[in-house]
């Protein structure tokens, strides 16, 4: 009985070792663990850190490229200047006349400092008859979207808009969005406004900025308020 017990205290110590080694290992196990977690949490605010400065950095360029407003130029050569300096461009041609250009520059006013990664022209069609006619655009106002040199798409009238004149600067973010010209963060498959028009979708394909046509009416039809378009 005495062999027994003393086999007892021996299993019982060996078992208490092992526990002890177990936790030992546990605990050196989890000390290392939490370095590693802090090396990468350290490793991630500096990845972060960078992100930002290279973000700053690119918004400076940006704006200093004259983005992040909206504003005009005077004639058909400096479309294609602004084109070369700035990745994604959108492009208001306008006539002073027409009502409704009014209400994109409202929205496009908007918009601009909102979306700095995108530059935001107007240019009337007056000061650019040859310019008009190369992009085939019949009806004013119209938004021409160029995305690196090149026509992504078009934005006609307010069909694509919900047919109203009263639609949101959201509904327009969203088509801009659309077109991949900004960089969107809502759902591309509704349009904010709820409208049961269809949203138009995105052109086929990027055209040259010279010989591009239109792949989408001019007009939609049942537009009874149609006074205010121009078309040419």
């Amino acid at each position: 009985s005495m062999a027994g017990s003393n086999m007892g205290k021996a299993l019982e110590s060996q078992l208490v070792k092992a526990a002890q080694v177990i936790e030992e290992r546990l605990d050196s196990q989890i000390e290392r663990l939490d370095n590693l977690k802090e090396d990468d949490i350290e490793q991630l605010r500096e990845r972060r850190l960078r992100q930002m400065k290279e973000q700053a950095k690119q918004r400076d360029e940006w704006v200093a490229n004259g983005h992040g407003r909206y504003f005009e130029i005077s004639n058909e050569k400096e479309f294609f200047e602004e084109g070369k300096k700035s990745r994604n461009l959108v492009c208001h041609f306008y006539r002073d006349s027409t009502f409704r250009c009014k209400i994109f520059d409202k929205h496009l006013a908007i918009l601009a400092p909102r979306h700095v990664e995108c530059k935001f022209i107007k240019l009337s069609v007056d000061k650019a008859p040859f310019l008009t006619q190369r992009l085939n655009i019949r009806v004013i106002p119209t938004l021409c979207i160029v995305r690196q040199e090149k026509t992504k798409d078009y934005i006609v009238g307010f069909d694509d808009l919900g047919g109203r004149d009263d639609f949101s600067t959201e509904m327009l973010e969203w088509r801009l969005g659309r077109s991949e010209v900004i960089d969107y963060k809502g759902d591309l498959m509704n349009p904010p406004d709820q409208q049961t028009a269809a949203s138009g979708g995105k052109s086929g394909g990027a055209a040259s900025i010279l010989g591009a046509g239109r792949q989408k009416k001019v007009r939609g039809g049942g537009d009874d308020d149609s006074s205010d378009e121009d078309d040419w």
